[in-house]
């Protein structure tokens, strides 16, 4: 099977089965805060390719946009609702329409928004934006508290850009180069794994 072919399946189901539970996630939203119940941000797909990525929203509604564009543990513009969404990665099941529409695969590098992908060597940065990027990777599972890691540097922007960022480069470069179904079945299992352990 196709990598396309089983992320289009898997989604597919999932948006089936959890309809009821994405149903739920998007009324505790909207009853929790004003504003929509999608959070929608530009980020670089594949090929360079920019697509506007769903989440459910998990922070006070901001129609400007001109809050950081990295989140650190304790940021005050959380919700309540959002707190716990983000502690068991359920906003990030709106995902799998993105991975529906063939912009998001279930298993592959995080998508960057612009102002960071700027950051990308040259090198990495054609392999990593060669592929679909993905709702979980390696990268996903080693920083899984990448925000409480942030919120103890003096910069969190700086320490984001010139530790953090690299690191995960190297890690979804690794992917790219080993990437298969089996691989991503893995990966997948271990997500489910690491949130259950959380």
């Amino acid at each position: 099977m196709s990598k396309r072919l089983f992320d289009w399946v898997m989604a597919t189901l999932g948006l089936l089965v959890l309809a009821p539970v994405l149903l739920f996630i998007a009324l505790a939203v909207k009853l929790d805060s004003p504003g929509p119940v999608f959070f929608r941000q530009e980020r670089v797909g594949r090929f360079g390719k920019t697509f506007h990525i769903h989440k459910f929203r998990t922070m006070r509604h901001d129609p400007v946009g001109q809050g950081l564009q990295i989140t650190v543990g304790g940021d005050s513009r959380i919700t309540r609702v959002g707190r716990l969404l983000r502690e068991t990665k359920l906003d990030e099941l709106a995902q799998l329409i993105d991975v529906w529409q063939g912009t998001m695969s279930l298993v592959g590098p995080r998508p960057e928004v612009p102002r960071y992908v700027q950051h990308y060597p040259a090198d990495l940065k054609d392999k990593v934006l060669s592929v679909r990027p993905g709702i979980t990777d390696i990268a996903s599972i080693e920083y899984r508290d990448e925000n409480d890691v942030l919120a103890r540097a003096a910069n969190p922007e700086q320490e984001y850009i010139q530790v953090v960022l690299p690191h995960k480069l190297a890690l979804q470069a690794k992917y790219v180069e080993q990437a298969s179904v089996l691989m991503d079945v893995r990966l997948i299992l271990r997500t489910i794994m690491a949130i259950v352990r959380r």
